[in-house]
This record gives C-alpha cells, structure tokens and sequence, in this order.
C-alpha cells in the first residue's frame, strides 16, 4: 500500500469522521489500520472508505480498532497510589472544591477510580468528574459502568465489596460512582480544553501521537490547569523539561503547574 494510498485515507477520514489520523505515529497506525481493512473484506482504502461511509458497524469497527482501549481500574497501583496521596493530602489543602478532566478515558477505569478516591476520602468536587473520550462506542460501554474481573485486579477486596455487585460473572458499579462522573466525547487534537481544572488524568494516550502533536497536548493541558493544579501521566510517558509547560515534577509521571 503506497504513501498517496494512506494520504487519501487521511483525508477522507478528516473530511468525514473529524478525525486527524496525521497527528498518531504513521507506521503503527497505518499497521492497524490495514488489519481493520481486510477484517472488513476491503481490498484497498477507497473501497474501505466507501465501506465505512456505507456501514454502521464497520464505521464503528474502524473507530474502536484504532482508538487504544486497554485499560483497569487505578492502572499502576503505586503511581496511582502516589497520586492519591498528593490528591488527598496537598490538593485538599490548597482548594476547598476540585475540578477534574480525565482525558481519554476510554472504557471508565480510570475516572471511576478517581471517583472512588473521591468517594473514600469525602472530597468536595466543584461539579461532576469530566470524562472524555473521541470514540462514542466506548464512552457508551463507560457509562454502563458494567466490568470483567480482570479490569479489576488493582481494586481492593473492600472496594470491590463497597462499590460493586457481581451479576453473571461481571462486576457492575454501583449508581452512586457511575452518577459522580459526567462522560463527553472529546477529541485532544481538534477540540477546545477546559479551564480552571486542578486535576487532568491523561494516561497512556499520548505515547500514540507525534511529538509536536504531543507538545501541543502538554501546552493546552498546562493552560488549562490552575496555579498548583496536577497533571498525571502514563508509565511510559515522563514530560522532560516539564518547565517549558510550565510544570515541575513532583512525583514519577505527576506534574504540578507552577504559574
């Protein structure tokens, strides 16, 4: 498959489906995007294209497949751990209500453990968790709040036992997390960023973009923090010179805004 083959796909996916495929790095990407196709029976990218416009659930096929969704709740136990301690113990001190963005939130891991972290330590939020994501087939799973077991290794026998019901072998959240986060679709390319936040979680996400796509996502995100707020990232994505997003680390993967 030729370089003027993936540029036209570019292209019509931007022009149809407000997706900018160019800022993710190429060569992983255009790899999942040919298995997508030939899942599909696509011979080549125009066909494919015609067959996503035409099809429900090959558009759908196509999102989730290169949209990243892997995922669990409080994903690296000890970072995660160390971010509740600077959550509960610093963060609570310096603002009487939170604001917080989970970024890319696929399936609902992550901004439901942040909600029992908010729950557990009776924090005041200023308004519901935001929770966003660019695929609406996940955000609608993320909103059923229904899990496998597997998705809950890191989650102790307590709040398994506080916060969950086992129903035919699925672990489904209970109403008062699911109600304490509010999902949106959102896309960190196209869209515009809120403000005022003190907490933005987004992990895991940006190791899938470009560099100068990537710097950009840091940029907005320090603008949309307050003064002190946090900004926590994945294992595998340290910000170096935080300073030039005007952000000093404070723990490995947990940066926090400086002015």
């Amino acid at each position: 498959m030729t370089t003027l083959d993936f540029d036209y796909f570019y292209s019509w996916v931007h022009t149809n489906l407000n997706i900018r495929l160019d800022a993710y790095k190429e060569k992983q990407l255009n790899r999942r995007i040919q298995t997508v196709m030939r899942q599909a029976g696509a011979n080549d990218l125009k066909e494919y294209s015609i067959m996503i416009h035409g099809d429900e659930t090959i558009r759908k096929q196509f999102l989730d497949y290169i949209t990243i969704n892997v995922t669990e709740f409080f994903r690296n136990k000890d970072l995660f751990e160390k971010f509740e301690e600077l959550l509960t113990t610093d963060l609570s001190r310096k603002f009487d209500k939170l604001t917080i963005w989970s970024a890319a939130c696929s399936i609902g891991a992550e901004p439901y453990s942040l909600a029992m972290i908010i729950d557990r330590h009776s924090l005041p939020l200023k308004k519901k968790i935001i929770a966003t994501d660019i695929d609406d087939t996940i955000l609608e799973k993320a909103k059923t709040g229904i899990f496998k077991e597997s998705e809950l290794k890191n989650v102790s026998v307590i709040d398994c036992s506080d916060y969950f019901a086992l129903e035919n072998n699925r672990y489904v959240l209970n109403d008062q997390i699911k109600e304490m986060v509010d999902f949106r679709k959102h896309d960190l390319v196209l869209d515009e960023f809120e403000k005022n936040l003190h907490v933005i979680v987004c992990r895991n996400v940006t190791i899938y973009f470009k560099h100068e796509i990537k710097e950009e996502i840091y940029r907005k995100m320090s603008d949309s923090l307050v003064k002190g707020g946090l900004l926590f990232t994945g294992a595998t994505e340290t910000i170096y010179q935080p300073e030039q997003f005007r952000l000093k680390k404070v723990s490995s993967f947990i940066y926090e805004k400086m002015m």
